[in-house]
């Protein structure tokens, strides 16, 4: 009787195991690429932020308050 499955390295893993680990491969991807995707928005959404601040003149005003102390 043999099993039916993949030969790799002179041991063989049945077929179950090999969907299983693919299965868990593939949720572990989607999770790392939904991470990822959420990160990229933080970044774009804080470097818009700062275009705006910048559009309203905000630094320089800040830049001004400082430098009138001094």
């Amino acid at each position: 009787m043999s099993l039916i499955g993949i030969t790799l390295f002179g041991y063989i893993f049945p077929m179950w195991l090999v969907f299983l680990l693919l299965i868990i491969g593939v949720i572990i991807a989607w999770k790392l690429i939904k991470f990822t995707i959420k990160i990229l928005l933080v970044i774009i959404v804080f470097f818009v932020i700062l275009l705006g601040l910048d559009l309203f003149g905000v630094f320089e005003f800040i830049q001004n308050i400082i430098s009138s102390f001094a």
